[in-house]
Formats: structure tokens, sequence, C-alpha cells
């Protein structure tokens, strides 16, 4: 009986193995803010948390590393943040009006790649990986060490790294004085800067003050935590799986979409089924509208096929993944219109080209970029450059978030 008991209980634990296996791998890996369980906040007057993190120079840098200052800044920031381009050019100007002080500056970059979703790429020409750290350093003049703590994020969770940029000032003993934003402005024009949070607390540092303002709330692009990556991964597949709706258009319609009466810029393709260098260059195309979908970007696609074979193009845009994302679709529907992909129904071709832009020579694929109004910035008959088209797209929209015409800036908290 005591056998049989035994052998029972025995088998009851091992029945429950599987579930509890179940239960742990169904915990979610980040918390409801997006952040890992294990994320800390530094509190004021507690000391730097040490590290040692690869630097674009190819050394491997260590708090002591920058000991012997009055001041150090940690500035965690990132390639691809249009908030940390916003502060790029006053940290500029921090930096030149310290020189010979003593102050130290380390920025270090929080995130990986895989916590990334390619629409939050859509605001610079680079990515968050070590190796684009180095050029996006170099172009912007950099001269004090950038840092890589992507690879396991444990600098960042030990100091408590919310957002790009978040910004934390140590004094002499390397204690906490300051946390939070470099400044309360999230546009890159000085003048919308009332209070320059980070330049006041090293001031008051070096000075032998209080810091006037100890704590802010940073605001910025999330810290990219490597644990995102199954729901982007998710995101990006649904794309791949979306219904085009297909809908016929003629000449007055193009002209329409070329006078672009919206704040949006339109990257506009002409193409067909049956030109071979449309159908090579489209899924650079769509990649350009993935990358921009979060920003006023609206990717436009005309069919020159016969309207009789409608059911071929629209089985090749799906084939591409050319579906519209909730946002875009929204967009189109607030101009009351229902797609973004159009297939010509008049009989002349030259119609839609002079419509669209009269200087196109004639043949496919042509592709124009129209700004809000009309105008066309850029124009490329055949096979586009993908770097290149992007290189004309971020310079006609810029890196960074813009001041709304005729409305004062706001410094509020900005998410992507």
């Amino acid at each position: 009986m005591k056998r049989s008991l035994l052998f029972i209980l025995f088998a009851s634990l091992i029945a429950l193995v599987p579930t509890s296996l179940a239960a742990a791998e169904a915990k979610p890996a980040l918390d409801s803010s997006g952040h890992p369980f294990d994320l800390k906040t530094l509190a004021i007057g507690e000391s730097a948390p040490d590290f040692a993190l690869p630097g674009i120079d190819g050394r491997v840098w260590r708090l002591a590393d920058l000991s012997g200052t009055d001041v150090l800044m940690v500035l965690f920031t990132s390639n691809h943040c249009p908030t940390s381009h916003g502060i790029e050019g006053r940290l500029k100007k921090l930096r030149d009006d310290l020189r010979g002080r003593s102050v130290s500056i380390v920025a270090i970059n929080p995130n990986h790649p895989d916590g990334l979703s390619v629409n939050e790429l859509g605001y610079g020409e680079y990515g968050d990986s070590f190796e684009e750290m180095k050029p996006y350093a170099a172009k912007l003049g950099w001269d004090f060490p950038y840092l890589y703590d992507g690879e396991k994020q444990l600098t960042a969770r030990a100091y408590g790294c919310l957002a790009t940029p978040h910004v934390f000032i140590f004094d002499r003993s390397r204690r906490l004085r300051y946390a939070g934003a470099f400044d309360d402005s999230r546009y890159p024009q000085e003048e919308t800067v009332k209070k320059h949070y980070a330049r006041d607390a090293i001031n008051a540092l070096l000075a032998g003050r209080a810091v006037p303002v100890e704590t802010t709330k940073p605001f910025g692009c999330s810290t990219k935590w490597r644990e995102k990556r199954a729901k982007h991964v998710e995101t990006e597949a649904a794309w791949t799986k979306i219904s085009v709706n297909l809908g016929p258009i003629d000449a007055a319609g193009v002209a329409a979409l070329r006078a672009n009466a919206t704040g949006r810029f339109r990257l506009i393709n002409v193409w067909a089924t049956w030109c071979a260098p449309c159908v090579q260059e489209f899924p650079d195309l769509v990649a350009i509208a993935r990358k921009f979908d979060l920003r006023e970007f609206d990717f436009i696609t005309l069919s020159l096929d016969d309207p009789a074979q409608s059911a071929k193009a629209k089985a090749f845009l799906e084939r591409q993944g050319a579906g519209m994302t909730t946002r875009s679709l929204n967009s189109a529907k607030r101009e009351g219109r229902t797609t973004n992909h159009y297939l010509f129904s008049g009989a002349r071709p030259e119609d839609l080209l002079n419509a669209l832009d009269p200087k196109a020579p004639g043949q496919i694929p042509h592709t124009v970029l129209v700004a809000p109004g009309g105008e066309i910035l850029w124009r490329h008959t055949g096979v586009i450059d993908r770097s290149a088209a992007i290189d004309r797209i971020l310079a006609a929209m810029t890196p960074y978030y813009q001041p709304e015409a005729g409305r004062a800036p706001r410094a509020t908290p900005a998410k992507k």
C-alpha cells in the first residue's frame, strides 16, 4: 500500500513538470512598460556602476578610465533616435564649452539591433549596431568615448536607462547628482530649449554648488531591449500577409496625387509586372516604405498593366508584401482614399507620366519624391539604388522631430 501511495505521489509530481516548464516559458521577458524586470533605478547619491564595454576606438573602457575629473556625464544615446539627433548640436556646444574644464563625457549605446523594428529606423541612415556607431560618431566629430552595451545590455540595466537620450551626471566621488533628460526639448532648434538640465547640473558641480534640479523624466526612444525581437518578428511577418486593394486611377487622379495637398511626403513609383527592372527594384521600394512607415510618408504605386490583368498586378503586390499598414491606411482614409496602389485606366501611358512628371523621359520604372504641395524633390528613371533613395528622403524629411508650422514646440515625452 505504501509503495502504491509513493508511486502515485511520484507520478503526480512528474505530471506537474511540463506544466511548470510551460508556466516558466510563458513568463513575459519584459514588464508592462516594456523594460526588463531586473532594470534598476539609480538613486541620487548612489555610486556609478562599473562597466567594461567596447568602444569604437578599439579598446575596452571601464569606469576607472574616466576617473580624475570633478564631473562625469554618462550619456545613453543611439544612432537611430530622432530625440538623440535633436540634441546633437547642443551636445557639441556643451562639449566645446567644457574644454579645459574638469569634466569627462562618455556616450553609451544601450540598444541591440534585434530590439528595433524596421519602421523605427526612419529618422536616420544608421541602425544601432556596433559597426554603425563608428560612422555615426565620425559624422558628428565626437572626440569622447562611444561605447557599446547592446550585446548584453547589463550597463543599461544597472544605470536604469529608460530611453535615449538618458543622462546621468556624477560628482568627483562618482556619486549620482543628476539623472534624466539632456534638456527640455526634443527638437534641434536651440530656441526651443527653455531648461538646460545637464548643462546646469555640470556647472553647479564645477562651482561647488548643489545641483538645482536633481531628476527629470527622460524622453525619447525607448531602450531597445533584445527581448523585444519576438514581437517585431511577429509584426513584420504580419505585414507580408496584408491584402492589397488595387484601385483604378485616371490622369486626373494621378495629377491630384502629385498635387499632394497633404503634409506628407510621397514616393510615387510607376511600374508594371511585365517590366523586368520594375520587378527587380520592388523589394527595395517595399523596404523603404516599411522604414518610413512611422513618419509622414506615403509609398504610392501606379501600375501600367493592362486593366484586364489587374488580378495579376494585385497578386504581385501581395507577394511583395506591399499591403498597407494600419497607419498608412488611416492616413489615406483621411484624404478620402482607400488605397495607395493604383492601376492606370487610361489608354495612353504618356498621359499618366505627364500628369505625374512632365520631365519623365518615358520608360519605366520611374520614381518621384513629392513634397507637400506637389514639388518634385527627386526623380529617377530605372532601378533605384535603395541607399541613394533613402538619403534623398532623409534630406527632405530631416532626421529630427520638427515643430509643427505655426505652433510652439512642446517638450513632452516622445515614444516610437
